[in-house]
């Protein structure tokens, strides 16, 4: 399988100098490829990428379809849409091997919202006697009101504070930055812990800048941030399947509910297509038949 990692390799340098990706989306995209390169080794097929065909994609298709559901079906298939077009795109294929295979139906997962009482309650349940509850507290007020991704939550900078102005500068996807509101209140919880907390810690080199750490002075990890809300749903006996996003759907939605427009919220989430914002829309139905009651002219 020599042939697939000397393409594949060509592959992630293309995903990440010319299409600015991120390690983490472009460790997911290489991974759909194994996948396929996996069927192949178990199955002795003896395939490159230039010469595989429609049918032994289809095989593996049918083998996943067994082992796996329609979302994530659809995510593997359309990171080797991805590879394939990319080897087009470089000459060396004429077509893709995916253009007559369907890519699973699946309807739009609607996200997960806390209410208002609800983020109230799990960040109240925060133990503050605890050095790391200032830090959890200052964490959680902010992914609630600057609507951030956890990437983006565990990898903001005290250089990209600009609390003068009011706004944070945020690293995104793809390394595109935005500048996000941020409250007088979300600002007190970061100085709190920044001024009583971090700066006791024993910072380790290379994270001298990083705004949350872990208590060994350390980038906390995404999978910390997950835990620390998933233990906090459970203090408070709350039935809901929650995940840091969680705060970002909630975000988004009551800012809907309270009569935002649709292109600032696309704008704060750092979303590129506002299609991608439209998934909150859902959530809302009663909030737009008060808008066109109240606004348009023939109601």
């Amino acid at each position: 399988m020599q042939s697939w990692n000397s393409y594949i390799k060509e592959y992630k340098n293309y995903l990440k100098l010319e299409r600015g990706l991120s390690q983490n989306t472009i460790d997911n995209y290489v991974m759909d490829v194994e996948k396929l390169v996996g069927f192949l080794e178990a199955n002795q097929l003896d395939e490159n990428p230039v010469s595989i065909g429609e049918e032994t994609v289809q095989q593996f298709v049918y083998r996943i379809s067994g082992q796996v559901n329609a979302r994530s079906q659809a995510r593997i298939l359309s990171g080797l849409k991805s590879f394939f077009n990319y080897l087009v795109f470089e000459d060396y294929r004429q077509t893709t091997p995916l253009e007559l295979i369907e890519v699973p139906k699946i309807g739009r997962k609607l996200p997960d919202t806390l209410s208002v009482q609800e983020i109230d309650k799990l960040i109240a349940a925060i133990d503050l006697s605890k050095d790391e509850g200032e830090r959890n507290r200052a964490m959680l007020e902010t992914l609630y009101s600057c609507g951030l991704r956890v990437s983006e939550l565990i990898t903001l900078k005290i250089s990209d504070l600009f609390f003068d102005e009011g706004f944070i500068k945020i690293t995104g996807k793809g390394n595109k930055q935005r500048f996000v509101p941020i409250s007088p209140a979300t600002q007190k919880y970061i100085y709190l812990y920044k001024d009583q907390v971090r700066n006791h810690l024993e910072i380790q080199k290379g994270h001298e800048d990083t705004l949350f750490l872990n208590r060994r002075g350390k980038q906390l990890t995404r999978a910390m941030v997950f835990t620390i809300i998933k233990d906090l749903a459970v203090k408070i006996n709350l039935n809901k399947t929650i995940s840091p996003h969680t705060f970002r759907h909630s975000f988004a939605t009551h800012l809907l509910e309270n009569g935002a427009d649709l292109r600032s919220i696309q704008m704060m989430l750092g979303h590129e297509s506002i299609t991608t914002t439209e998934v909150y829309m859902h959530l809302d139905r009663k909030h737009l038949s008060e808008v066109l009651n109240a606004y348009h002219p023939r109601k």
